[in-house]
């Protein structure tokens, strides 16, 4: 019996090896790549291998006990009131174990929470189902949605590498740099968690929370939304592209260039009027990329969930109510989102049109971008 507790103890010893030596570990965490996740990373090896030594000395000698004194070879059970100097020590020691522990994970906790003298701070807000970051002080923002392929959700196409874990303008930040990172949500509950920097920090709604991570080396991090959020929680990635910083400088440029070019040429074709096969051409883009989730490509949304596109209330009721619940959402349903912030005048303007012009919708509205803009006020 004790050879076979011997090869236990070896067996559940070896296990956090294992994880090590696989890097990106099928048994253990990611990689660490931040201060705090190389901390997180330590504290979890040294205090699962002193769970480990507990288990075995603790299930060895009973299973020794159980084993040796059974009555099938002779041994009968004692009674006795106790021993009071084993009973201390079997107290004290656990105490002292769980302080020895305590000491440490209250140094990397506090850590992870110091956020001062940042060098870059980067507001991320959570919404139903993308991120958008701002970075302070930059005149730097955009939204970050999934890029997988519907074909490949749909399974009509195979799926890539990074199948849900990809998206179409990843956040970019400087390998070496303190970066604070204010973590907020317009809708519901989200959680920003990218496993290989060791941050997990919810967005809650009305509240801004913060945490920060530095990079150690150049690369691409994924996570995802921690929160269950709604249906298209899974559809919620999270891509951190990390930059040496000469690199991250000139995208810093490129994105301020681009910026201001895309300002003005939005403002240039909000005072434009559109045709209503232009609205309809444009509108059917934006439907297809933020709408068609819950009220479905065919537009007979999901009873109950979503309501349909197709002859409904809204689509086919006044056109100042339309415009009011795509602006600022439904207090009736959360699920519907205010998507002011989130999409342009011509967006707005384009997709109106094209949910009350399609589907068997045939009301003949066109809504202009100037009409937003008079909404909005």
């Amino acid at each position: 019996m004790s050879d076979l507790v011997k090869g236990l103890a070896l067996v559940s010893l070896a296990l956090p090896c294992v994880a090590i030596a696989n890097g990106e570990a099928k048994f253990g965490f990611q990689t660490p790549q931040t201060i705090i996740a190389h901390q997180i990373y330590d504290l979890h090896a040294v205090i699962l291998g002193v769970c480990i030594v507990i288990a075995v000395v603790v299930f060895g000698f009973m299973f020794y006990a159980i084993v040796r004194h059974r009555r099938s070879v002779g041994h009968e059970a004692k009674q006795f009131q106790g021993n009071i100097p084993l009973e201390i020590l079997w107290t004290v020691i656990p105490c002292l174990i769980v302080a020895g522990m305590a000491y440490p994970a209250t140094k990397t906790v506090i850590a992870m929470k110091d956020t001062s003298s940042p060098d870059i701070t980067v507001k991320v807000t959570g919404y139903q189902w993308k991120w958008r970051y701002d970075y302070l002080g930059e005149n730097v923002s955009f939204y970050s949605d999934l890029s997988t392929p519907r074909e490949q959700i749909e399974n009509q196409a195979p799926k890539g590498n990074n199948y849900l874990l990809e998206v179409d303008n990843p956040l970019v930040v400087p390998v070496g740099k303190k970066i604070r990172i204010l973590v907020t949500a317009d809708d519901v509950i989200h959680s920003w968690w990218v496993p290989a920097f060791g941050v997990k920090q919810d967005g809650i709604p009305g509240f801004v929370r913060d945490s920060w991570f530095k990079v150690d080396t150049p690369g691409v991090y994924r996570g995802q939304c921690a929160e269950l959020c709604g249906k298209d929680h899974g559809f919620m990635p999270i891509v951190v592209e990390a930059l040496p910083e000469e690199q991250y400088r000139t995208w810093l440029v490129a994105q301020q260039s681009k910026g201001a070019a895309a300002a003005a040429a939005a403002s240039t074709l909000a005072g434009k009027a559109y045709t209503l096969d232009e609205l309809k051409t444009e509108g059917e883009k934006v439907y297809g990329r933020y709408c068609a989730a819950c009220h479905q490509a065919s537009g007979q949304g999901l009873p109950g969930a979503f309501p349909a596109i197709a002859h409904g209330v809204i689509t086919t009721g006044p056109v100042a109510g339309h415009i009011d619940i795509v602006l600022n959402g439904s207090k009736k349903n959360p699920a519907m989102t205010a998507w002011k912030s989130q999409l342009s005048d011509l967006e707005l303007a384009a997709v109106i049109t094209f949910e009350r012009n399609a589907f068997g919708n045939s009301l003949g509205d066109v809504v202009q971008p100037k009409d937003i803009l008079a909404a909005r006020k």
